[in-house]
This record gives structure tokens, sequence and C-alpha cells, in this order.
């Protein structure tokens, strides 16, 4: 499926309402990464080149639907002004006559939009009123795609529509990932637990040709096959649930690779004395924490003999040292092969993000989505609402 872009549209004179993602981290008043916030520039740069108005509507926090002072996006508009260079006219009720008002080059910013309850509930009022306010509707905000509110998903049925810059860059690097991928097709899923993730496991046994599970989630596939994974954190309820995957796995052709080597300590905390054993054989009272360096090496082969890789998850508990070192050095493979332009590596969610830019390979790799539910949605095969609305190219 294909969506309009910039490129689809005439912006010239016209009030361009884009959708973005600037929920960023604040501390005392002040914006502490403005990664996201970086990332809108390109798309309000081009909208600015063709003559329109690009008019932002965004949400901050989760002020539940009611007018919050400590949830106001005025707290973004200095970290705004800075990445584009120019001044951005703040409004907290904007009316098409105020937008007309202003001069022709100007970029507004409109107050959260969850202040009002009509938002997240995609009240058809609400979206009318957006509506009324401009003349083309831009989607730049993928990280809220799945949410079908009524500046994500109502307004875009009622105007013309386009994916901006970065919706369009993240659909692009999706689909070359999962949608017709170059196979062979390697996903990485860690993260804690297996119930969190069982609608990504079920649709991705089915799409790529190796399965690398890591994390707690390891944990609770190795309790399945009759590990004694002591403290471990561990699903062990859903024992028959990893072992229904690991059979609808093996139907489908999908090799899923589990720990052969972890690394056990008796208490999780920084500085912890660690040590490394088979998977099969943890020592009683310590709990798995990382894998083990023969781990590192399988999954660095399987990256090897991958031209695609989908990433989502830590292999450990990599926030605490030494427990970060097989996710760094799985991270420091996939990045390699990228350079050397023999793997397409594609990942995104909060902690793989964390650990991404931990091992300091962020960069390096093909594109990284900071769009954590959204990119978890689509991963498990789910039709996104706000993308869904866009007008198809």
């Amino acid at each position: 499926m294909t969506w309009k872009t910039l490129d689809d549209m005439d912006l010239a004179g016209r009030i361009v309402l884009v959708r973005v993602d600037i929920n960023v981290p604040v501390e005392d008043g002040h914006v502490t990464d403005a990664t996201r916030i970086e990332r809108i520039v390109p798309t309000i740069t081009d909208i600015l080149d063709a003559g329109g108005m690009p008019v932002l509507l965004a949400h901050f926090g989760r002020p539940k639907g009611k007018p919050n002072p400590e949830m106001s996006l005025r707290v973004v508009l200095p970290a705004l002004q800075e990445a584009l260079g120019r001044d951005v006219t703040f409004m907290e009720r904007p009316s098409r006559d105020a937008l007309e008002a202003l001069p022709k080059n100007s970029v507004v910013l409109v107050e959260n939009t969850r202040f009002s309850p009509m938002e997240e509930a995609n009240d058809p009022q609400m979206a009318q009123f957006l509506a009324s306010l401009g003349d083309v509707y831009v989607n730049d905000a993928f990280s809220a795609a799945h949410r079908a509110h009524a500046s994500t998903e109502g307004v875009a049925h009622l105007l013309p529509s386009c994916a901006g810059r970065l919706m369009e860059a993240e659909l692009k690097a999706l689909e070359a990932a999962l949608g017709n991928p170059e196979r062979p097709v390697v996903a990485v899923v860690g993260g804690a637990k297996v119930s969190t993730k069982l609608d990504l496991l079920s649709n991705l046994i089915e799409k790529v040709d190796t399965l690398v599970i890591g994390g707690g989630m390891a944990n609770t596939f190795l309790a399945a096959q009759g590990v004694d994974v002591q403290k471990s954190l561990c699903e062990h309820d859903l024992a028959d649930t990893a072992r229904a995957i690991a059979e609808k796995a093996a139907g489908t052709g999908c090799e899923i690779l589990l720990p052969i080597d972890v690394v056990v300590a008796t208490e999780f905390k920084a500085g912890a004395e660690a040590t490394t054993v088979p998977a099969a054989e943890v020592p009683e009272g310590t709990m798995i924490l990382d894998v083990g360096p023969e781990s590192v090496a399988h999954v660095a082969a399987a990256f090897e003999g991958a031209k695609t890789l989908i990433w989502n998850g830590p292999l450990g508990a990599f926030e605490i040292d030494p427990f970060g070192r097989g996710t760094n050095a799985a991270a420091r493979k996939a990045a390699e092969l990228t350079r050397a332009g023999k793997l397409i590596s594609v990942a995104g969610g909060g902690d793989t993000v964390a650990a991404l830019n931990q091992a300091e390979v962020a960069d390096d790799f093909s594109y990284v989505s900071t769009a954590g539910g959204a990119f978890l949605e689509w991963m498990e095969g789910k039709t996104l609402p706000g993308v869904a609305a866009l007008d198809q190219g």
C-alpha cells in the first residue's frame, strides 16, 4: 500500500495542519532530549518552501481531557524555535480567522490536543473543528498512528491528507523490513515478558526466517523446554504457550534461536558478581541476566547469513553493567554489517533505542524508529488507524 506524500500535494497559499509527535522529556521546564523535535524539521521546512503555512497539532503527557498548565506545549516552544531557526506562534485557541491574519510564512503550534476529552474519543465534532482550520492534513506522527484520535485519524477523512517526511521514511523502512523484505530475514525479540509480545511472536514466525529470543522472554522458553531457570524472571504459566509458539515456528520453517550460554548472578545490581554458564545449567539461587559469548556468536552468525534484520527488545538486563554486554556485542555486529552494506537493519521500541544508544550504534542502523507502541503494533501485523486514514497514492 502506498500513501500520498508532501510531493503529491499543492501546498502554495494553503494552511497545512501537521500532526507531529513532540512529546519530549522535560526537566525543570527545559527539554532534555529534542530528538523528536529535530525529526519533524524536514516536513515543516518543505511545507514552508512549497508556500504553505504549517500549523502543528500535538499532544504532551496525559492530561486526561482537561487543561493542565503542567502539560502545556508552551514548554517545547524554545526547543522548537531553536530546531527550526525561526519564531513559532503559539495558539491556545486557534481559529481560521486568527491563522489567516498571520504572515504567510508563519509556523504555528497549537496547544495540547489532549486538553479536550474529544481528542482521545475521536469525536467527530473535534475532527470537524480541526478540519475547519486548514486546507490540507499531514500526519508526521507515526508514533501516534496506532491511536484513532481526532487529530490522528478523524481529521484525515475530512481534508486532502498525506504522510509527512518522517512518516514517509518510517513507512518505507517498515515496508523494506517486513512488507517486502530481502531474505533471509532475522528478527530479534527481547524484553521481560512473553505475555506482552504474544501477537508479535505469532506474526513474526510467519514472516521471518530466524527468530532470536532474548531477555526475560527467553527464560520462559527455556523453562518450557525443561530447564530449571532458578530465580530468573520467568512466566512459568506460559510454558504451554511457549511450546505452541515453538511448534508453530517449526511448521512455518522459522528457526528459533534461544541462548546457549547465559550470564547469571545472585542479585540484580550494578557490579554484581557474574558468571557464565551453559543455559541448561543455571546454578541454584542465581538468575539469568544476560546472554553469554557463545549465544552472541550464534546470533552474529545468524546476522551474517541474513539480508534484513528487525530488532525489538534487548537480549539482557542492559541497563545495569555488566549485563548489557550481550546486547552491545550483538548490536555492534548488526551495525558493522549494515555499514558494510550487507544488512538492512530496522529497530524500534523505547528499550531498544536506549540499548542501541548505549552501544553507540543507533546511527549505524538503516532505520531506528522512536515510535514505541506504533512500531510494536505494526510488527504485530495490525492496521494502524492513523496510517489507514491517509489518502492513498
